[in-house]
């Protein structure tokens, strides 16, 4: 049977109060749940300020004593104050565009400058990097083109979508190219969806492509190194229009998706159409693998669950059944 003794409870890493006080807390329920106050030394007088301000100790009126109130109704309180505080800040920050619409007016009158500019501009740091694409995307007045090879991590869809929606909120348009390897991934279904109610647009490539992102076509942003620490920003009219050539090229080759229609599947189920429909192109269960990201034990199990599916006997039947079913087929 576990020892029920408060003080065997490990302080947490934070929260609402420090170490300190947490361990002197316990040690006020040890005591009863009252100390005198004349019984705690000086070095314990900051947790014990921490303990009163947050509500979990009380002075008691009657004899100066400190009583331990009930975490339970302390965390109610404190919640409900973070909860109002979080609203006020929202509603804050929902005003910050209309507050500042004068300034904003004043920056969008005042005539860019048509010389030269710096036809490649290093930037270093991932940070420096996500802060450069923020100010190019706040100033991007018609369109955004971004070509996103690979699987993208659920925090850095968070940020696009913080990024994006005001954007298209403004009237821009912004296009989107994702590899197949994302239909794989619930978070990149439901960004998509948003983004696409939002006004934007998001399609598929089947086939390499590089990473890229151009503002209003005439700032492209690209990898300066295979990590991804550094980047260019790119404003000679010659170059950026190469790169919108290239993303125009492809957009058109892209396939649409119904985003919406995806945001309840199941992710398994639609990594198995994707392994089915690179079958009746004529790919390889290596190639499949190498072609959506996934292990050739994972597609081997695709293929599998399509077999029983459509009564396949080998993996050369079951391309031919597939190709069959294929539109157009």
């Amino acid at each position: 049977m576990a020892d029920p003794t408060p003080a065997t409870a490990p302080a947490p890493a934070c929260g609402p109060i420090d170490a300190q006080a947490w361990r002197l807390y316990l040690d006020v329920l040890e005591a009863g749940g009252r100390v005198a106050a004349d019984a705690l030394p000086a070095p314990q007088r900051p947790a014990l300020a921490g303990l009163l301000r947050t509500g979990l100790l009380m002075l008691d009126g009657h004899d100066g004593s400190y009583l331990a109130v009930n975490p339970r109704f302390v965390a109610d309180t404190l919640g409900t104050e973070m909860n109002a505080e979080a609203t006020r800040l929202l509603n804050r920050a929902e005003r910050l565009a209309a507050d500042l619409e004068p300034l904003i007016a004043a920056y969008d009158s005042v005539p860019r400058p048509a010389g030269p500019v710096p036809a490649d501009l290093q930037i270093t740091g991932r940070e420096h990097i996500r802060q450069r694409i923020a100010q190019l995307g706040s100033a991007c007045r018609e369109e955004a083109l971004t070509s996103q090879p690979g699987k993208p991590l659920p925090a850095a869809l968070e940020l696009s979508l913080r990024q994006e929606l005001p954007v298209l909120r403004r009237g821009c348009r912004i296009l989107t190219l994702y590899q197949p390897t994302v239909l794989t991934e619930p978070a990149v279904i439901r960004y998509a969806a948003t983004v696409t109610r939002a006004g934007g647009e998001v399609r598929l490539l089947d086939e390499p492509f590089q990473r890229t992102l151009v503002f209003d076509r005439a700032t492209a942003v690209v990898p300066a190194a295979e990590d991804f620490s550094r980047a260019a920003v790119l404003s000679d009219p010659a170059t950026v229009g190469m790169i919108v050539a290239n993303f125009e090229r492809d957009w058109a080759r892209a396939e649409r998706v119904p985003w919406h229609s995806l945001l309840d599947s199941d992710p398994a189920r639609t990594a198995s159409a994707q392994v089915g429909r690179l079958l009746a192109a004529g790919l390889t269960q290596k190639a499949i693998a190498s072609r959506l990201g996934l292990s050739e034990r994972t597609v081997a199990g695709h293929i599998s669950r399509l077999r029983d599916l459509h009564g396949a006997e080998t993996l050369f039947q079951l391309g031919w059944l597939m190709r069959r079913e294929k539109p157009g087929a």
